[in-house]
């Protein structure tokens, strides 16, 4: 028989409650009170875990910043595949945008809040080009930038239009802009491609 897992500590509970308000609803739309409410707690017990907001969104936003898991998948399709992934967050009714993006148009005079915000930026592209690199491609690091804009330009055209075809759209320009470094785009990344559009 499996253990149970773990009984979260009251530390996580609270990281776990402001992550879910922070990002629903907003950094500064929600308050220490709030939290503390929403979990039964009182205010001075939050504070015995994170003394202010200020370490509160720190948490947050390091929660957020999540590496990439290690895949079996060649290059191409992790490349590709990050659309994909796109495409079924954005159809999520809990889909908000980038939490990053979010914080920094929330709070852009926070200089500790804008260089969390770049340094996992900048981890997606360093992602991208390190799998542009595996694929011999010569100009790994501007095609990198320019895959880490199309996926931002997916999820702000998404939450403009609340349309997930905008990963797709922004997949076939990633597709594009492989072909003319040189990558070749195998049968099966094209055929999962296509039945993908059919079935929508």
């Amino acid at each position: 028989m499996a253990p149970l897992p773990a009984k979260p500590t009251m530390k996580d509970r609270i990281l776990e409650t402001a992550d879910r308000l922070f990002y629903l609803q907003g950094i500064r739309a929600v308050g220490v009170d709030t939290i503390a409410a929403e979990i039964g707690i009182s205010k001075r017990t939050l504070y015995n875990h994170f003394p202010s907001k200020d370490a509160l969104i720190s948490a947050y936003l390091a929660r957020r910043f999540v590496a990439p898991r290690p895949s079996d998948k060649s290059p191409v399709e992790q490349i590709l595949g990050t659309f994909d992934s796109l495409e079924r967050r954005f159809s999520a009714k809990d889909f908000r945008g980038c939490p990053f993006v979010n914080a920094v148009a929330e709070l852009g005079d926070d200089r500790s809040v804008r260089k969390v915000a770049v340094a996992f930026k900048e981890s997606r592209r360093l992602w991208f080009r390190d799998l542009l690199v595996q694929l011999g491609v010569a100009e790994a690091d501007a095609l990198s930038t320019q895959l880490a804009l199309l996926v931002d330009g997916s999820i702000a055209q998404d939450l403009v239009r609340n349309d997930p075809a905008m990963a797709r759209a922004a997949k076939d320009a990633a597709t594009v802009l492989l072909k003319n470094a040189g990558v070749k785009i195998g049968r099966n990344t094209a055929d999962k491609r296509a039945a993908r559009k059919r079935k929508s």
